[in-house]
């Protein structure tokens, strides 16, 4: 019996004859898959903010061991690069979006040769995270999809809410959407900086009373320096205080937001760069740092063919950009006084360390970049775009001074000058100040015609200025006929030959915007690459000094708006329709009793239109207005 019962055992797994044979491969191929070991994680794929955590599960099959090895990008326990996995699946993001995609995995404990995996989407944080909301500054929203033609008006549209400032916000309010405070939770935020060095985190959706953060940043025993005392004590263009001039700018990707100070200590006034985090206001990446520079030259202020930066006569007023990793932050002067330059500094966005320098006029004197509070614009190369103002201007004859110049800076391991356009006039305009950098250099990218990238800018004379990127033109004695394009007399009051115009074109849907000094509002249209030589469209009533800055906010090419600031004694919000602004939408003096008043203004601001609210910063509060 044994012996039969052992025979049909050897026939059953050898398999006799062809039914006999397929049914014991079907019954071993049963018995392997079931021995087989399997791993699943769930979720499959998985969007986490930087810095936060997201929970992954592994399921082990056919194994009594249903531990498991996880891992990040293949790195055991994942780093602060990938993001960190804990052994009970959760996930930490790092603190920066990485560069690499992501992808977690967990191995059975069990057979190690058995994995799976998962995807997960690291993402920044966004928003207006900068002034005129792009590198090419060109000062447009094109996603805001709740305030319309219909509804901006006294009727629906009027002041929401104001946060108290403990100083005046020179600084566009900046906004990032989805912040998550700890403590408070997930929010909408604007960041204000104003001139007693202060930093502040409101609640966008003016819902709450008190900031999430606000942050000094001042160190014990200093002070604000004291506007009445600069430019060789006879005061500077800011008063009475002078801490944070120049507008933030915000890296989405780290969550970090970047800020110059300016303070009055027992050594004398220190400058410091500062990177904060958005969710705490504490200091990151070591921070901050003291600016500090040195380059060579023969011109103002130097010593043994030296000039170091001075940061009791350089003005932080332009706003920062971030461009490739890179922080840049220009200076300009307190009144014009003493032996300053305009210089240019670029640290790295990720550790603060200075990366490059560039003076204007190493060998001369001025050349101030302040272009009334805006920043570097920039091209998709990493080219850098400024406009410097009155200073000593030689580049034509082989120097190294640029003043009154629009230039191209290739940052190629330090700075080097690509391309530039100087005015014809350039020696008058700096005799009699009337400065070709009172303005901003607002970029505009793929328009149809024979120059498909644009630069366009205007000085203290009201010029317009229209320059080839590609071929700026450089200086010609004699008139500006080698540039696209130059518009004499075009902003600002006839009467006057000088401050004329402090404006930054805004451009949206081919046209482009100016409010010089002592003016209306101005419309005019590009085509085929070329501006109109006139208005195609005027504001009925002007404004008094120094004119206004601008945005645009619409959803796309539809309900295009045109937001400004009247900042000249009436300190008024105006809208107007981007298609047709002689048509005023709504003003806020136009309710009885001061519905929409909102205190005092400040000269040269920016008001911030995003998620359906318009943000204005002012001498005592950050006003915010919406529907009501």
């Amino acid at each position: 019996m044994k012996a039969v019962c052992a025979l049909a055992v050897l026939f059953y797994l050898t398999g006799c004859g062809v039914t006999g044979g397929t049914r014991s491969n079907t019954l071993i191929g049963n018995s392997a898959s079931q021995n087989t070991v399997t791993v699943s994680v769930s979720p499959s794929t998985a969007t986490v903010l930087i810095g936060q955590t997201t929970q992954f599960s592994a399921t082990v099959k056919n194994s009594s061991n249903t531990a498991v090895q996880w891992t990040v990008n293949g790195i055991a326990g994942g780093n602060s690069t990938v993001g960190t996995i804990l052994a009970s699946g959760v996930y930490t993001a790092p603190g920066r979006v990485p560069s690499a995609a992501i992808s977690v995995s967990a191995a059975s404990a069990a057979d190690d040769t058995k994995s799976a995996s998962a995807s997960v989407n690291v993402m920044g944080y966004g928003g207006v995270l900068s002034w005129h909301s792009d590198l090419a500054i060109s000062g447009q929203n094109l996603k805001e999809t709740t305030l319309t033609h219909s509804n901006v008006n006294p009727t629906l549209f009027g002041k929401l809410t104001s946060y108290p400032l403990d100083d005046q916000a020179f600084a566009q309010p900046l906004y990032v959407a989805g912040v998550l405070f700890p403590g408070a939770g997930q929010h909408n935020a604007i960041y204000v900086a104003t001139e007693s060095n202060t930093m502040y985190a409101f609640d966008a959706d003016g819902t709450a009373s008190a900031p999430f953060w606000k942050k000094s940043l001042m160190p014990r025993a200093a002070t604000p320096v004291d506007g009445t005392k600069t430019g060789g004590g006879a005061g500077g263009p800011i008063t009475p205080r002078v801490g944070i001039t120049g507008t933030p700018v915000i890296d989405g990707s780290s969550g970090t937001l970047f800020v110059v100070s300016v303070t009055q200590e027992s050594s004398g006034q220190v400058q410091r760069l500062h990177a904060l985090d958005i969710t705490t206001g504490n200091e990151k990446f070591g921070g901050p740092v003291v600016i500090q520079a040195t380059v060579s030259g023969t011109g103002a202020g130097s010593q043994h063919g030296q000039i170091a930066f001075d940061p009791t006569l350089q003005l932080q007023r332009s706003a920062l950009s971030l461009i490739n990793g890179v922080v840049y932050i220009e200076w300009a002067s307190y009144q014009d006084w003493g032996n300053y330059h305009g210089w240019i500094m670029g640290y790295d966005a990720s550790n603060l360390k200075q990366l490059r320098v560039w003076n204007a006029t190493p060998n001369g004197r001025g050349g101030a970049v302040w272009m009334a509070g805006a920043p570097a614009s920039a091209d998709s190369s990493g080219n850098l775009y400024v406009v410097t103002g009155n200073g000593t201007f030689d580049a034509n004859t082989g120097g190294k001074d640029y003043g009154d110049s629009l230039i191209k800076l290739t940052p190629n391991g330090t700075f080097s000058i690509s391309d530039y356009f100087t005015p014809f006039d350039q020696a008058n305009l700096s005799a009699n100040d009337i400065d070709v950098g009172s303005s901003g250099l607002t970029l505009l990218f793929n328009q149809p015609g024979p120059n498909p990238n644009l630069g366009i800018t205007a000085g203290k004379a009201g010029k317009i200025y229209v320059v080839d990127l590609n071929n700026m033109g450089k200086f010609q004695a004699g008139s500006d006929s080698q540039i696209v394009q130059s518009i004499p007399n075009a902003l600002g009051s006839p009467q006057q030959t000088s401050d004329n115009n402090y404006s930054t074109a805004v451009y949206w849907n081919g046209n482009v915007y100016y409010i010089g000094n002592m003016d209306v509002v101005r419309q005019f249209q590009l085509s085929n690459g070329r501006l109109s030589g006139s208005p195609v469209d005027v504001g009925l009533s002007a404004y008094g000094y120094p004119g206004a800055n601008m945005s645009v906010s619409s959803n796309g090419s539809g309900n295009g708006i045109l937001w400004s600031i009247e900042a000249s004694g009436q300190n008024v919000l105006h809208a107007y329709d981007a298609n047709d602004i002689s048509n005023e939408l709504y003003n806020s003096d136009q309710n009885s009793g001061g519905r929409d008043h909102f205190g005092t203004a400040i000269r040269f601001t920016v008001p911030m239109v995003a998620n359906g609210k318009v943000y204005v910063g002012g001498q005592t509060q950050l006003a915010i207005f919406g529907l009501l």
